[in-house]
């Protein structure tokens, strides 16, 4: 069925936004079947981007770890991370539908920093939704935002945090939709949403998989990535689904008090947002609030398609926590030189476990972001 994912996915949103979504689809089937828009993104993932990103091998980590691993660096890209491919991709769709306004959300801010870039490369006013909370520990992103002609548009309700900096830009979305293209930054939301994000996503995968068979001559035995909504992680792992490589999707556990950001491992299906997919929520199909020191991982649900590869066994989803994720963060700086980002932190946090069960493998850790942002953060809590 169009728009799912199994049973995973849809479009369940106020009848209002229907012939957006309408508009939306008919748009991306149209670009995406042009070689010209296709071309046009390719430049500037070349020229503006810097890509293709390198794919590092971590040889003080792999010594201390005692396996390989490959780092893919998304941290390198121009904003610092993963999530400008996706916001140059629909900048070029919403150039394309004659939008007059750009709208996004934002936890970490990283989806906000690389929406504000594109829309001062384009010329177009911009407003991103933040939760109150989210501005304060990731208050360097925000000045970054507002340094680029963006509006930081504060959100104090609910956790203020990223569900509820989306949930109100879909009403911003709903009231002024004519006019309005509404950039989300993850593999989330109604169809044709995730589909898209992860086609403007998969370009890592991609370079990773070409990459890897380049430096070693055979692919990994696993690819890892973190997990909130989950772009990044679907970028990578689609270039890996038909082959024999062990996915491994790794969310926020949090405080490991019963509150955190593990929608697959916690969760039941149920609707956010405008997809069904894996949720965190009560007996009464409340939204639950959720905790993870990485607020790009702070957040009660999943990508539809990361729902259905956890129901057909093809990728599994682990847990780290926030301790661990800090413990990696400090371990990557001071073998590698290299700052992850706390949600990615959570990727190198898995590898103590992966590598007690698997000694010898060979592994490509997707590092979506550098950790510039999250220095506050990480003092807050002590060195």
């Amino acid at each position: 069925m169009k728009g799912y994912y199994g049973e995973f996915g849809g479009q369940y949103v106020p009848e209002t936004l229907i012939p957006a979504l309408d508009e939306l689809e008919r748009a991306v089937s149209c670009a995406f079947g042009d070689d010209i828009f296709w071309e046009e993104f390719s430049s500037f993932m070349r020229d503006y981007v810097g890509r293709p990103t390198p794919l590092t091998c971590a040889k003080r980590l792999s010594a201390h770890y005692g396996i390989d691993v490959w780092l893919k660096r998304e941290d390198l890209n121009h904003t610092g991370s993963h999530k400008i491919n996706n916001a140059i991709g629909q900048i070029l769709l919403a150039r394309r539908m004659k939008k007059e306004r750009i709208i996004a959300e934002t936890g970490a801010g990283q989806h906000g920093v690389a929406t504000a870039t594109v829309c001062a490369l384009f010329g177009m006013p911009c407003a991103v939704y933040m939760g109150t909370e989210d501005i304060r520990r990731q208050h360097i992103n925000v000045e970054r935002m507002r340094l680029l002609g963006a509006e930081v548009v504060p959100v104090k309700s609910g956790t203020a945090t990223l569900k509820d900096a989306t949930s109100e830009a879909i009403r911003d979305w709903v009231t002024n939709v004519d006019s309005t293209y509404y950039l989300l930054g993850s593999a989330v939301g109604p169809h044709p949403y995730p589909y898209m994000v992860k086609m403007f996503q998969k370009i890592i995968g991609e370079e990773a998989r070409s990459q890897v068979l380049d430096k070693t001559g055979k692919l990994p035995d696993a690819v890892i990535a973190c997990v909130g909504g989950g772009s990044n992680a679907i970028g990578i792992f689609s270039a890996f689904i038909d082959d024999h490589v062990e996915l491994i999707g790794v969310e926020a556990y949090g405080r490991g008090n019963g509150k955190n950001g593990a929608s697959i491992n916690f969760g039941i299906p149920g609707v956010l947002h405008g997809a069904r997919s894996h949720l965190l929520q009560d007996e009464n199909g409340q939204v639950l609030d959720t905790h993870s020191i990485a607020a790009g991982l702070d957040y009660p649900g999943v990508g539809p398609e990361h729902s259905y590869l956890s129901t057909i066994k093809r990728s599994g989803y682990r847990l780290v926590d926030d301790s661990q994720a800090l413990a990696a963060f400090r371990l990557l700086n001071s073998l590698e030189g290299i700052a992850p980002a706390l949600e990615s932190s959570h990727a190198i946090g898995y590898l103590e476990q992966y590598a007690k069960e698997h000694g010898g493998t060979t592994v490509i850790v997707n590092l979506s972001g550098r950790g510039d942002k999250d220095i506050h953060t990480v003092l807050e809590e002590g060195l």
